[in-house]
């Protein structure tokens, strides 16, 4: 069987477009902010995204790897499927999503294997699409140049319950790209830009990024019933010896 990237063709022609540019280049500035303090021996990315080295060169761990369900464009490091990652159990650092989940029907499935083969303490970085905001107009836009194929947006809040019962920690939340979804606008595109949209608007961005870690409740260790020594209650030994011993003087 001919196998096949995780991204459709047509997201790879609209990452190209002006809009799509756009958005790439700014989940690399944003990537690079959140990874900036994550360290460790093996940084992961899950398909993709723009170009094959947009994410990754970012990263401050000692080896760097990409798995893809096909062979696109920049050879993956490996091939395989997302929901079977072929990777050992509690083995890598860090863990990249560039819109992994807004092209899976088995996002579950994939975060429980993140979180596989994340060791203790590892990071999760994922970027998503906003189900409303500003792109959430595209319906009543015609020709809103839209990431195409993109059927399983999952509401942030929703991803925030899924990670929380793995017993991951959320460290932090962005939303961002504030630009209106027509294929060839470009709209304002500098720092300031993004920062008013984060500040006075967050609920119209078209995207966000959740950071999550790994975190492995400790084990106290509980001794068995059974273990336990029998308490004695104060004095009723002596009582007892007492009362054994006025009987024995009686009978005396």
């Amino acid at each position: 069987m001919e196998q096949t990237t995780h991204y459709p063709e047509s997201v790879r022609q609209w990452l190209q477009s002006p809009l799509g540019e756009q958005l790439v280049q700014l989940e690399s500035r944003i990537v690079e902010e959140a990874i900036d303090g994550v360290f460790g021996e093996q940084c992961l990315q899950l398909g993709l995204w723009g170009e094959a080295n947009t994410f990754l060169k970012h990263s401050r761990s000692q080896r760097q790897w990409r798995i893809d369900p096909g062979a696109p464009n920049g050879s993956p490091s490996c091939i395989g499927e997302f929901h079977r990652l072929p990777i050992q159990d509690d083995s890598i650092d860090c863990v990249l999503l560039p819109h992994v989940l807004d092209y899976s029907d088995r996002p579950h499935a994939i975060l429980r294997e993140v979180d596989r083969v994340l060791t203790t303490h590892g990071h999760i970085i994922i970027l998503g699409f906003k189900t409303g905001g500003l792109w959430g107009v595209r319906r009543l836009v015609p020709g809103a140049g839209l990431p195409p194929d993109a059927h399983h947006l999952v509401p942030e809040r929703s991803l925030r319950d899924w990670l929380q019962l793995l017993d991951m920690r959320i460290h932090g939340a962005v939303r961002y790209f504030f630009r209106w979804p027509l294929p060839t606008f470009r709209g304002a595109t500098s720092p300031k830009w993004e920062q008013r949209g984060q500040r006075w608007w967050p609920e119209l961005a078209a995207c966000y990024m959740l950071t999550a870690q790994k975190r492995v409740s400790p084990l106290t260790p509980v001794r068995p019933v059974w273990r336990r020594k029998p308490k004695v209650v104060a004095g009723l030994a002596n009582s007892t010896n007492r009362v054994s011993r006025i009987k024995f003087e009686s009978k005396s």
